[in-house]
């Protein structure tokens, strides 16, 4: 089975946009608000967005949508999750204590209080990007929402999907 190899400075020239989405909404029901303000049909993939950590692996929801008209994909993950694992210590007498402990993990480790990050693909001068931020802003349930320079990004590699 043949590899391929994507290096990084071909998707730093691919042109793609990044916003901050902060909300304490569930991902299916952001999505939907999403779709009417923006005009899009947001829909959950077949499968998550896997990150693979040393204490386990957890899924990042993601919904996507592609413009046919305009040849512009619109992607909307989940930036944080949780992995929890079983940890065993002693406990009183012959009895052992079974702790879960969560660890967090975050598609943009640098924007940890992040909830959501919608990535469009794509993105020509047709969509007046400023336009899109505040129609999620104006979503009730959505606190806060902004662009995030993808040029000053560390971990840019992750929104390769």
């Amino acid at each position: 089975m043949a590899t391929q190899k994507i290096y990084i400075h071909e998707f730093e020239a691919q042109d793609y946009e990044v916003i901050a989405l902060h909300t304490s909404l569930e991902d299916s029901r952001l999505a939907f608000h999403l779709n009417q303000q923006l005009e899009v049909l947001l829909a959950r993939t077949q499968e998550d967005l896997h990150i693979q950590i040393k204490e386990g692996s957890t899924g990042l929801s993601r919904f996507e949508f592609y413009d046919e008209s305009r040849f512009i994909t619109w992607h909307l993950v989940q930036n944080k999750s949780e992995v929890i694992t079983e940890t065993q210590g002693p406990g009183v007498l012959f009895a052992t204590l079974t702790n879960d402990v969560a660890t967090s993990v975050y598609l943009l480790p640098e924007h940890k209080k992040v909830d959501y990050i919608l990535k469009i693909d794509n993105l020509e001068n047709d969509i007046d990007l400023e336009e899109v931020v505040r129609k999620i802003s104006e979503i009730e349930w959505v606190s806060m929402a902004y662009r995030i320079d993808k040029n000053k990004l560390k971990s840019k590699h992750n929104l390769i999907f």
